[in-house]
């Protein structure tokens, strides 16, 4: 459904160019999901804005980005626009920002099935009672008369599901869609998600830097560090057998049922590389326990280290 050939991103700052992502290649399949797991700046959100195509205006994209077939790098604005929210859907994090404050729940979810469905008003509404109810809001026909502001967060982004969802796509990008929620309706909407996956047979791309959402519904996962992917496999792969030494760093960092209180979690020493700092070898280098000679000298291959499982580390111990 979706493949990612060696996709850059690069954007000019005043302190020179800024590597965003670097060298990326993913797959994802119908009915599939792949979670993207990193810190915050590692190029996650930026990455899903290079298959979306709403890059900034400077930003430079190298690569290829095919999507059902097409490769939207290459497609012109109106068929790019009418792709989008037809077939390739998104839910922000934020949805105080990605719903349009000033026009009512009802407007934003009519105008979209209006626009890409060509349906009419009548037909628009029904539909669109139908979807809010199909995400969980009680009393739908009343909350398609109110505004944003006027339903809880929860809410509000059962609503972004709503209208991401409205059309039917192939694939919905999730850009950490549960960050801003309490852990019970995180919980729900995750729940949400999964439901709509199985119905639909949606292909999935599930953002976020929380291992546990991550754990909870990919199919497999990408890890991702500095711009680059460090680490790819199923999930069992990576939570069972890590390979690279920065998602092992992640993993033990996750406290468990089983930790100790009275002891301090264990973290990674140092802080992430400046992104505009083109730095040779491996990026996590500098703060590697594990690191040799070589991982300063040029980027590692990902290598596959057992049957679809790939990490990009030449020091690669499975059983540490």
């Amino acid at each position: 459904m979706l493949s990612v050939e060696n996709v850059s991103v690069d954007l000019p700052t005043p302190r020179g160019n800024l590597r965003a992502v670097d060298q990326v290649d993913l797959t994802i399949g119908a009915g599939r999901t792949l979670g993207i797991v990193g810190e915050s700046g590692c190029g996650k959100t930026m990455l899903s804005r290079a298959i979306l195509q709403l890059l900034p205006k400077k930003a430079k994209l190298s690569g290829r980005v095919l999507f059902d077939g097409q490769d939207v790098v290459r497609l012109d604005r109106e068929r790019l626009r009418r792709l989008r929210g037809r077939s390739l859907a998104v839910v922000f994090q934020d949805p105080m920002t990605s719903l349009n404050p000033v026009l009512t729940i009802g407007t934003q979810l009519i105008e979209t099935l209006q626009e890409h469905l060509e349906l009419d008003s009548v037909v628009a509404k029904r539909r669109s009672v139908e979807l809010l109810a199909a995400v969980g809001i009680p009393a739908p026909e009343q909350r398609l008369m109110q505004y944003p502001h006027q339903l809880s967060g929860g809410m509000r982004q059962r609503v972004a599901i709503a209208i991401a969802l409205s059309c039917e796509p192939k694939l919905l990008i999730a850009d950490e869609p549960t960050t801003a929620l309490d852990v019970t309706i995180q919980a729900q909407i995750l729940e949400l998600l999964a439901q709509l996956r199985e119905k639909f047979n949606l292909a999935m791309l599930f953002i976020s830097h929380d291992l546990a959402v991550i754990s909870q519904v990919a199919d497999r996962v990408a890890v991702m560090y500095a711009g680059s992917l460090v680490e790819l496999g199923s999930k069992l792969d990576i939570f069972q057998t890590p390979c690279h030494p920065y998602t092992r760093g992640l993993l033990k960092a996750v406290p468990t049922l089983k930790t100790d209180r009275a002891l301090s979690l264990p973290t990674i020493e140092g802080t992430v590389p400046p992104s505009h700092a083109a730095l040779p070898g491996c990026p996590f280098e500098p703060r590697c326990a594990d690191r040799v000679p070589d991982c300063g000298k040029a980027l590692p291959p990902l290598v596959e280290v057992a049957v679809g499982h790939w990490a990009r580390c030449p020091v690669i111990n499975p059983t540490r």
